[in-house]
């Protein structure tokens, strides 16, 4: 069974159990007083007759009979005795017991009695004057609240048919309009396909629980299309960065070995391999850590991380390594507020990020200093790594993020073109963003942003 349909059913089955008590109540209250009301009827008959057959001493017992008849509504299957202090039926001419002696003797001792005996409602006073003591019962069926409670239960069930099939065709309307945004989820991921990873949902703006899932969803996308993204690079570029020199390796040991060769040219050969063999090497690693960062991304929870505990560390590493590196550390208006200093991330790939930056700042500077400037801002934490390098063309500047991308053609500069590329993954992964400004010859500033939210 669907949402929707369980949401209406359950809805309906409340409402109509609230509903049925709501009638119930009513009926029975209405009973109640309908029953309260013809008791204090029958005990104004009992005191009326009480007045008329027992003060009125100068008048006869048939005449009270004519005026009661005359003047009082007679009640359905109404019966009125009154017993003398010898139980026996006295001034009204039917001299019937009807009732027992138990009944009798109940209502003198008590002094007054309300009880129903069948159909019929009895109401019993016992009374005192000069002329001795007497019991006064009466009793009647009161035909007027049963003709009522009965029409009274036919309108009730028509008003529950009635509204049972109001609340069940409100409550699926209501659980449809509720689920909608749900649905029109359902039909947008079925559109997500290996072809094009880059969509995301839309999250509404309603923050409900939909709004979470379709955020959460999209992140998870996010993670996903990187994942691919990094599997199309393998397949794209790695197959041909791996081939390039293994081709070389092979093709220049198979024309060494073809004929015999001068002990220099063996080492000339055995040296461009030793060459081709380290790139490989160099590749592979690149590969292997940027597959290890997806891995720990993907299984690793999120920490705080103070930003500048981390550049101070990776200040001192990179100023203990040679003396020809020196990394220049400034901090600008410090926050008293620890919390605008943190970074939730994995603070293993933020380092590795970080340090990819400023590891390539140090090769395409030469190895001289390298600035690094911190400064918290209104708009979150800004990272400013400055070399005074070979700079970059402005042809090039889109494409550093590139992955096995090489801007400069000097031997010094080689690398696997992987660094930025991963630094740029890991900090778009933290919800940062990264930009790059460069002059030819006179240096380059990458622009690291962690936004506040």
């Amino acid at each position: 069974m669907k949402i929707k349909d369980r949401l209406a059913l359950y809805f309906t089955l409340i409402s109509t159990l609230v509903l049925v008590c709501v009638l119930f109540t009513i009926y029975f209250t209405f009973i109640k007083f309908m029953q309260g009301d013809f008791f204090d009827r029958l005990t104004d008959r009992t005191m009326v007759t009480a007045k008329l057959y027992l003060e009125a001493d100068e008048i006869s017992s048939d005449s009270l009979s004519r005026v009661r008849e005359q003047y009082l509504e007679k009640l359905n299957g109404e019966v009125i005795r009154i017993y003398n202090s010898k139980n026996d039926a006295t001034f009204i001419g039917d001299d019937q017991q009807y009732w027992n002696i138990q009944t009798i003797e109940r209502v003198r001792r008590y002094k007054k009695a309300r009880f129903k005996d069948g159909n019929r409602q009895v109401v019993g006073i016992y009374y005192k004057d000069n002329q001795g003591d007497f019991v006064i019962l009466a009793s009647a069926i009161d035909q007027s609240t049963i003709t009522r409670a009965e029409k009274l239960l036919k309108i009730m069930a028509v008003i529950f048919l009635v509204i049972f099939i109001g609340l069940l065709v409100s409550a699926r309307w209501i659980a449809k309009k509720i689920l909608l945004p749900l649905d029109l989820f359902i039909d947008q991921v079925k559109l997500i396909k290996s072809n094009n990873l880059h969509f995301r949902v839309k999250e509404g703006t309603n923050k409900d629980e939909i709004h979470l899932l379709a955020q959460n969803f999209n992140n998870l996308m996010e993670h996903l299309e990187q994942s691919f993204i990094l599997q199309k690079t393998f397949v794209a570029n790695a197959s041909h960065e791996l081939r390039t020199p293994i081709t070389r390796m092979i093709i220049g040991t198979e024309i060494t070995l073809s004929q015999n060769r001068s002990k220099e040219e063996y080492q000339k050969a055995l040296s461009s391999v030793l060459e081709d063999s380290e790139k490989l090497e160099n590749i592979i690693s690149s590969l292997l850590k940027l597959a290890q960062a997806d891995l720990e991304y993907g299984s690793s929870n999120l920490q705080k991380v103070r930003i500048d505990e981390m550049i101070w560390s990776l200040q001192q590493e990179w100023n203990k390594k040679t003396d020809k590196h020196q990394l220049l550390v400034e901090v600008k208006d410090l926050p008293m507020d620890e919390d605008l200093l943190t970074i939730a991330c994995n603070p293993t790939l933020l380092q590795i990020a970080i340090d990819n930056l400023i590891s390539n700042a140090f090769k395409f500077s030469d190895n001289r200093p390298v600035k690094c400037t911190l400064e918290v801002e209104d708009d979150g934490i800004h990272i400013l790594i400055t070399d005074t390098g070979v700079g970059i063309e402005p042809a090039d500047v889109d494409n550093v993020f590139k992955p096995f991308y090489s801007s400069s053609a000097k031997a010094e500069h080689a690398g696997s073109g992987m660094g930025l590329y991963m630094a740029h993954k890991i900090i778009t992964l933290y919800r940062g963003n990264i930009t790059v400004k460069s002059k030819k010859d006179q240096g380059t500033t990458f622009h690291v942003h962690f936004p506040r939210f």
